[in-house]
This record gives structure tokens, sequence and C-alpha cells, in this order.
């Protein structure tokens, strides 16, 4: 199997240099500085291990690599906003011996949220999700880093919408040769579901820093209880935290790096990068959307999901919002949501006594 990893950044150059490292065939896909930096100086790979320089073929999409192999397989490693782009471009892609790449491959998504593999499941055959726990930086272009030990990461993995084959199988154990666990499971969306409710802190962290204390913590935990309701809501089981705790133990240690000293998560590196765009859409706007289809509040994902697009598009420094001006507007959007709520519940009154 070749794998072709379209976005080679923080989780795409980790997972292409880790199966590099373990004898697979892989093809980067980037593009601007990442794409030039890749070209002339090779991925640079820093591990608890030292670094390692992979020097893969690189292309900035289908057509520098003719027809594909009916061997690829398609790993998206994108941010989730930029799915429907990479998918339009790689679906129409012909493969060897006729027929596209949305007709013949599998694509895995291999991203936060779960909205990517909706988006790929209308245009490929074949799709497969990933619950990506993988602690990694993108450093600078050219450099990634992952500072877990023993294991990089660990990806449960599956058919989506649900199911497991043997592609998936192949798949697996191909990432268990380069220091992943990689569980092959019938419900990935359970996990990530799960994972998602942990992502919901990602934009308290990109516009207030680290959750480093107690008032960050507590409110990081009413906006997962939101979370945890509208999934109640909607019916949509997910791993507990305890089940997760169990899956990780201490597989996966946190070591400090030499000259890769590792930020904040994926939203964080958005915002530092200044790259215009963020993933709250697909996290806390995912939460946003079920509450409004289920009939649920969510009063502090809407803000946060609200101030995190503000941030990006205003190109403003991440953590730059001081934590107790995050809990203040939090507060004040509850207090929002109980008075438009009463006012909603008065206006029913009011109509049922005049009818």
């Amino acid at each position: 199997m070749r794998y072709i990893i379209i976005g080679a950044g923080a989780v795409g150059g980790t997972i292409g240099a880790r199966l590099a490292g373990a004898g697979r065939e892989v093809v980067l896909v980037a593009r601007g500085a990442q794409y030039t930096a890749l070209r002339e100086d090779g991925l640079r790979f820093r591990t608890p291990d030292g670094e390692h320089t992979h020097r893969l073929p690189v292309v900035d999409g289908p057509a520098a690599l003719g027809a594909l192999r009916t061997d690829d397989v398609l790993v998206l490693t994108v941010k989730t906003q930029d799915s429907e782009a990479a998918l339009d471009a790689w679906g129409p892609a012909p493969v060897a011996g006729g027929g596209s790449a949305a007709e013949r491959l599998p694509v895995v998504c291999a991203q936060n949220g779960v909205e990517s593999q909706r988006i790929a499941l209308r245009r490929f055959r074949r799709v497969y999700g990933v619950c990506v726990w993988l602690p990694c930086t993108f450093v600078e272009p050219g450099v990634v880093s992952a500072a877990g030990t023993p294991l990089t990461g660990i990806l449960h993995m599956g058919r989506y919408p649900h199911g497991a084959d043997e592609t998936a199988r192949r798949i697996a154990a191909d990432l268990e040769k380069a220091r992943f666990e990689a569980p092959v499971v019938p419900d990935v969306a359970r996990w990530q579901y799960a994972k998602l409710l942990g992502n919901l802190a990602n934009a308290v962290e990109a516009v207030s820093g680290p959750i480093a204390d107690e008032v960050a913590r507590g409110l990081y935990e009413r906006v997962r209880a939101e979370g945890e309701s509208v999934l109640r809501a909607a019916g949509i089981p997910y791993a507990s935290q305890a089940e997760q705790k169990e899956a990780r133990g201490d597989k996966v240690r946190l070591e400090p790096l030499d000259g890769a000293e590792r930020g904040g998560g994926s939203s964080w590196q958005s915002l530092t990068r200044g790259t215009g765009t963020i993933e709250a859409d697909h996290l806390n706007g995912e939460i946003v959307l079920l509450g409004r289809l289920h009939g649920v509040p969510t009063p502090l994902n809407e803000l946060l999901q609200r101030l995190a697009n503000t941030f990006a598009r205003e190109r403003r420094a991440a953590g730059s919002l001081p934590v107790a001006e995050l809990i203040r507007l939090a507060d004040e959007a509850d207090k929002m949501d109980e008075i438009s709520e009463a006012g909603e519940a008065d206006d029913v009154v009011s109509a049922a006594a005049g009818a």
C-alpha cells in the first residue's frame, strides 16, 4: 500500500514520517511554504529519539502523480474547513486501469471532529474514520515534532459510518508497525464524539491560553457539560472518560523536545501560524448545530465558536484574551440565554391565554 498524506502538517507529517520510518511508501501533499520546505530540505521530524529527516516525494495535487495506483490509500489530514477543497481535487483523480479515486480508493479521515467523513461519504465510496489522539506540533515549514513515547499516538479507526473490514485491518497493521496503537473498531464515531467533547477546550485555549488552573478548568467543564447534554438529546453514544483513560493508559507519555517546545493544540497552532481560519465551526460549532436541531441551548459553545472565528479572521494573537474576561463573557452569555428562555416561555403562556 502507498500512503498519500493529504495535508503534511503536524498530524499528516507525523503519520507520514512514522510510516516512512517503518518502511512504508509515502507521498506527502502540501502547499505554500510547507511544500517548498519539504521539496528542498525533506521532512524534519523531531521526537524523543532525536531528529530524523525523511526525503519523501512531495506534490501539490493529484496531477503531479499522474494516474493513481490501485493500492493507494488517501489519508486526509487537513483541517476540516479545508476538506471540501481537498476532496474535490482528489476525488476525480484517475486510477490506473480505469475509474476515479472516489470510485476505487479508500480515503481515511484522520482529523478532529466528525464532519469530514460526512463530506467524504458524499464523494467517496470507501470512507474510514480515525479518532486521532496524537500530540504533535507544526514547528515551522518543513519541521514537525511529536513528543509521545513509547508510542507516538493512538488512532482508533474503522469504516464509516460503521463497521470494520480487511482494508481497515491492513492500514491498522501498518500503523502499529510505525509506533502507533491502532485499534480497529466497528463504532469509530463513538470514539470520535468522545474526542470532540475534549476538543471543545481547543477554543478556550486558543483565545485565552492553556487551561492551567481551576478557574479555566471550571469554564471548560461548563462547556463540556453543554456538549454532553446535546449528545444525550441527540441520542449519540460516546466513549466515557474512564474508557478513554483505560485505553490510553501510559502508552503515550510526553517528553520535552530540544528545540521543539510543544505549544498549544491544533486551534492554538492555527492562530499562531496566522492561517486566517480555525476549526471551531466543526468542534464547538458541531455542538451548536446539534443543539439547534434538538432544542438544547448552547450559549457557551456559541460564544467560543464566535470568538475563535473572530480571532482567526482578525489574526489576533493566540491566548490574548484574559481568562477572567472570557469567564465574564461566558457568564453573560449564560444569563442572556436564561432571559431569552424566560421570554419564550412568557410568549407561549400569552399565546395559550389568548387562544
